[in-house]
């Protein structure tokens, strides 16, 4: 029986994060403006301290701090696992990578606690802060987010290598599941696009929405982190696409067709969750991060004819179906082979390689981005970004991209330029904070 499409490529989070996929079928003015066009955005930060930003929660803020939302647009912040990773993706994604500019655990403890509240407030429809009415004061929420529903907000929070070196004590914590990364075949990673002590990934279905989480927990964050390096990203909207069917990338391919099915518990224990017995008693309940700023050669790739194309991806590009195959989720057959003896799926095509055995697997969680013009080449500076999680960097994601970097087709057309990775804490209960079992 053939899987819907968004069975596979939009998954459900665990009752704890859980969320209804109801839309409104009327388009707001706002929607209608988020279809028209998406432009660049930028941090502005403001100046307001750690200890002093945070006072009121969704349970206690005034009616004149509530941001109207419905029940269906919002997603649970506190659970087993954290949501973001296998709650359904949304339309947008502003990322964010931090630098400590502390050597202080105890403020690193305390920007984690105010940032587990602020993502709480803010997942829950709520303003942040109860100083958003005294004209005396700067408000402590930046109100852009005032009268939008929540549009599914997630936020989730990640831990890089560099927090485990010697300034906060936490070495002998770092797992080894989560070693650095080699330098692949072809790599051409660049310090602006990469690293970082924290990551912080806010997704939602409205791009002001999403800003507004990221712009606020840079203002929380001054005093003890800095941000590094940002992207945003998007797919197509739900408007745009509302069967839910799997997203295209923007070189017309379906993405993320081969991802394991979220609604699959048992699978998500097999790829995607720190199980116990791991080595990792405070990373059980979270997963790895692995993220790839990588940039299309667009004008390249718009001069391919459209056989070059499906034979770099080994698959068809309007149906997303394997080469010699019609639907899209069907088995891929690497032993196939033409009238000539040639392989149908060619050696090194992307689907092949990105196969492995059919054992190892990642789940899959990106984002196309463009970001206007290189000032160097005067080409457009667009593409994936890239983002997976997984339980062990050793068995899934670095086999899996010495394979697709040594011999991928695809790789004619684009180059990895930004890179990190990061251990995503497992969710918080209420009353604790993300990182507790670390700190």
């Amino acid at each position: 029986m053939k899987k819907r499409a968004h069975n596979r490529t939009n998954t459900t989070e665990n009752k704890v994060d859980s969320e209804s996929s109801g839309a409104d079928s009327k388009l707001s003015r706002r929607e209608l403006l988020k279809m028209a066009g998406v432009g660049g955005i930028g941090l502005l930060l403001g100046g307001t301290s750690v200890g002093s930003l945070l006072s009121a929660t969704s349970s206690d803020s005034s009616t004149t701090n509530s941001l109207p939302s419905s029940t269906e647009d919002k997603v649970s912040f506190y659970g087993t696992h954290q949501s973001g990773i296998t709650t359904p993706a949304q339309n947008f994604v502003c990322f964010g990578a931090f630098d400590l500019t502390t050597t202080s655990i105890e403020d690193v403890r305390k920007l984690l606690q105010t940032w587990t509240k602020a993502a709480a407030v803010m997942s829950a429809g709520q303003m942040i802060g109860d100083m958003n009415d005294n004209l005396n004061m700067p408000p402590s929420d930046t109100g852009e987010a005032v009268g939008l529903s929540t549009s599914r907000l997630t936020i989730t929070f990640g831990a890089g290598p560099a927090l485990f070196d010697s300034r906060f004590g936490l070495a002998s914590k770092r797992p080894a599941a989560f070693p650095d990364l080699p330098k692949f075949v072809a790599d051409d990673i660049q310090p602006q696009w990469s690293g970082g002590d924290l990551c912080v990934q806010v997704c939602a279905d409205d791009l002001q929405v999403a800003f507004h989480a990221l712009r606020n927990l840079t203002r929380i964050a001054r005093g003890t982190a800095v941000l590094r390096w940002t992207q945003d990203g998007f797919q197509r909207s739900s408007h745009a696409d509302p069967s839910g069917s799997t997203p295209r990338n923007l070189m017309g391919f379906k993405d993320g067709t081969g991802n394991p099915d979220a609604n699959d518990k048992q699978k998500m224990n097999e790829v995607v969750w720190v199980q116990p017995g791991s080595g990792t008693s405070w990373m059980e309940g979270g997963s790895y991060m692995v993220v790839r700023r990588i940039r299309m050669r667009i004008e390249v790739w718009d001069r391919s004819n459209l056989q070059d194309q499906e034979v770099t991806f080994g698959r068809h590009r309007t149906t997303g179906a394997p080469l010699g195959g019609t639907d899209e989720f069907e088995p891929l057959d690497l032993e196939k082979r033409d009238a000539a003896g040639e392989l149908v799926i060619p050696a090194t095509a992307h689907s092949r390689l990105a196969h492995m055995d059919g054992k190892v697997q990642i789940l899959r969680r990106a984002f196309s981005y463009s970001s206007g013009l290189d000032a160097k080449t005067g080409q457009i500076d667009a593409g994936l970004f890239f983002i997976c999680y997984q339980q062990d960097l050793r068995t899934q994601f670095i086999p899996m991209q010495k394979k697709l970097a040594a011999t991928d087709k695809l790789n004619e057309y684009i180059v990895h330029v930004g890179s990190a990775t990061f251990a995503c804490f497992p969710g918080a209960r209420e009353g604790g904070y993300i990182g507790e079992t670390l700190l």
